[in-house]
């Protein structure tokens, strides 16, 4: 009886672990992107802590006082996040310009916060690129990878801790990982299926948007140039592919949406590479260069 009354206990717990990681997937979590243990607003409070972190780091992060260029790259990210197809629309989507011209790479912490260097504003060339990596900048804070990623690291032992009774200590101690996460670079590295939703949001966030201001494949503009750029500028694009791996199989299947969508190539309204040109001159034309 006692062999009998274990097994039963044993059992009760296995289904109570079950229960609790449907009940994460569905009512934790966010559905098809994965299991997500994180509250939006924990979003919001890990990139507050990050953001304080940059914002005390001027030796690595060292931020641009150029309101106007600002500006500017702010609007574009005002009308991206417009777009039906962005979800969490409540997120503080805002972008700081770090003034490093040798690295080309644009990064988000959870909440919506998007840091773009300078050296990839004087990359790229004209408003439909900027405004597909600011657009795939914008999908890893709306689609929540940074939290999603961190659950991930966490393992699914804490949703088993949970169904066993540890539920109080457990979620205590999800603050004090956030804290200790935030400080390296596990937030904000990213795999190859983050990267290609990202792009798929990118594309779906510009294509979405009324009358189309821009290319929906602008991310595409950027990927091509990095790829083709990076084996004679190794050292400008080390962060970029160290968070956001770039391989010739995103950029096919940018085109790939591209051409299923009928989407011809970009206009020159779309592309604005004039008014562009005005707001990159504020850079004074140093660090690295797009290839001709």
């Amino acid at each position: 009886m006692k062999i009998l009354n274990s097994i039963a206990v044993h059992r009760s717990r296995i289904m109570a672990s079950a229960t609790v990681l449907v009940l994460s997937a569905s009512a934790i979590g966010c559905g098809t992107s994965g299991v997500n243990m994180y509250a939006k607003s924990d979003d919001v409070k890990l990139g507050q802590q990050m953001a304080q972190k940059i914002a005390a780091d001027p030796a690595h992060y060292p931020i641009l006082n150029n309101p106007t260029l600002t500006s500017y790259v702010q609007s574009i990210e005002n009308r991206i996040v417009t777009s039906p197809n962005v979800q969490n629309k409540d997120f503080h989507y805002t972008v700081t310009i770090i003034n490093d011209p040798k690295t080309i790479n644009a990064f988000t912490i959870p909440g919506g916060g998007i840091y773009v260097y300078t050296g990839l504003l004087n990359f790229i060339n004209d408003e439909s690129a900027l405004a597909g990596v600011l657009a795939h900048e914008t999908t890893h804070a709306d689609h929540r990878h940074g939290t999603r990623n961190m659950t991930q690291q966490m393992g699914l032992q804490t949703v088993a801790a949970l169904a066993l009774g540890a539920a109080g200590s457990q979620y205590a101690q999800l603050g004090t990982v956030a804290a200790n996460l935030g400080t390296e670079l596990t937030v904000l590295r990213f795999s190859r299926d983050d990267e290609r939703e990202a792009d798929q949001g990118s594309f779906d966030d510009l294509r979405q948007l009324p009358g189309q201001p821009w290319w929906p494949g602008g991310a595409s503009l950027f990927l091509t140039k990095s790829l083709a750029s990076q084996p004679s500028q190794p050292g400008a694009f080390q962060q970029l592919f160290l968070t956001h791996p770039v391989d010739q199989q995103r950029i096919d299947a940018l085109n790939t949406d591209l051409k299923n969508a009928h989407i011809a190539g970009a206009t020159t309204a779309q592309l604005n590479a004039a008014n562009y040109a005005r707001y990159k001159a504020m850079l004074g034309g140093t660090g690295a260069t797009a290839p001709h």
